[in-house]
């Protein structure tokens, strides 16, 4: 059965650009879909051979400048990417994703011309990774005001504090750390954005063990215990920090979408043919019933509907128009719909639905990562509201 994914995509992104993401399908479908389940079931990271064929496949440098080594690719690339890989895993499509939208799209954002020459090459190549050290056991949704402090010493920057929820921590050679520099300053001026390398002395690491969400990623804890950097390390303007956090998570919203879409789609295909396949009562395949249809048509609506909506916002954000309510926005809802509607296909397919070969409770579990991540739903809803509010 064809999937329905693609029958969206066909009418809303050019041609040559659904060639790249039928290429990337195929991979997924090749070297990730067959591998997935003992994956799993051991319990491992993505493996690094995987990593290196994504890396061969130019995965990791879609929107990185050719001169840099990159595709030269933009950001509907980078959701094409996501809705390819996401449809069978979102751990291993946020691999790359996050090395983009976290790691490399900062830098190639806000970055020196020495520190995009130093980093991008290897960094489109696959062969290092940035991970962006922003959440705090302190802080999460008021990630503007970190507690994690950079204080000027002579001509250096000495950097204590602790950062979680790092994704791809495990393979990163640099950490993008938002750390406090002006505590006095007003809202918006008082942090900045440094380059730190893993291997920096003070500098650890170390998995977060218990996790049950996107199994398949990095995930670490890093802490820093008066790590000394240069001003060369600063990634951006002095006390802007905001700023770079702000710029890099609008795409990295997007993205997250994409990969809680890439989910519905799982579920819409995976249902329709249960439902078809399912013979119950009078001999009759239960996709026969309304109330099975009912769902069926609603993940449906919801797949065209969202879709349309984050390619039009992709076009926004590389026109550099995209505001952070309209990125917000579709996150919040991508992620919401798709997880509503995901338990309603469970309770279609039943007691199947629950095991880890059928999928579904793969995509269930991962879904609850689209709807804390890139900024949690409930902070998001805030500032969605503020232009609605009157005072």
């Amino acid at each position: 059965m064809p999937r329905r994914l693609d029958t969206y995509l066909k009418d809303l992104v050019p041609e040559e650009k659904l060639d790249f993401y039928s290429t990337v399908r195929d991979f997924a479908d090749a070297e990730i879909a067959p591998h997935l389940l003992q994956w799993e079931r051991d319990h491992v990271l993505v493996p690094d051979d995987c990593i290196r064929k994504m890396g061969d496949l130019g995965l990791f440098g879609l929107p990185i400048e050719e001169r840099h080594g990159g595709q030269g690719g933009d950001h509907t690339d980078l959701l094409l990417m996501g809705l390819a890989l996401g449809y069978h895993s979102q751990s291993v499509a946020i691999t790359p994703g996050a090395a983009i939208s976290l790691g490399a799209k900062p830098l190639q954002l806000c970055g020196t011309d020495a520190q995009k020459a130093a980093h991008l090459p290897d960094l489109a190549a696959g062969k290092r990774m940035f991970v962006f050290g922003l959440s705090e056991p302190g802080r999460g949704s008021d990630a503007a005001n970190p507690e994690v402090t950079a204080t000027r010493d002579g001509s250096s920057w000495v950097i204590r504090g602790e950062k979680c929820w790092s994704t791809n921590a495990h393979w990163a050679s640099h950490v993008i750390v938002h750390a406090l520099t002006n505590p006095d300053g007003p809202n918006g001026q008082r942090s900045t954005c440094f380059l730190v390398p893993m291997d920096a002395k003070g500098v650890s690491y170390v998995e977060m063990g218990g996790k049950r969400v996107w199994e398949q990623s990095s995930t670490g804890s890093i802490v820093f215990d008066q790590v000394r950097v240069s001003e060369q390390d600063i990634l951006g303007e002095l006390h802007s920090g905001f700023k770079v956090m702000v710029t890099t998570l609008n795409g990295g919203r997007l993205f997250i979408a994409s990969l809680a879409l890439a989910s519905l789609a799982f579920a819409l295909d995976r249902t329709r043919t249960y439902a078809e396949e399912r013979i119950q009562f009078a001999n009759q395949p239960i996709g026969r019933f309304q109330r099975v249809q009912d769902v069926v048509v609603d993940m449906d609506i919801a797949l065209e509907r969202n879709l349309t909506w984050l390619f039009h916002l992709s076009r926004l954000y590389d026109e550099n128009r995209l505001s952070r309510e309209q990125a917000a926005k579709v996150k919040v809802d991508s992620s919401r719909v798709a997880s509503d509607l995901l338990v309603s296909a469970m309770e279609v397919c039943g007691g199947v639905a629950c095991l880890d070969e059928f999928g579904l409770i793969r995509h269930h579990n991962d879904l609850f990562v689209t709807r804390v991540g890139e900024g949690s739903n409930f902070a998001l809803k805030d500032l969605i509201v503020r232009p609605l509010r009157t005072d």
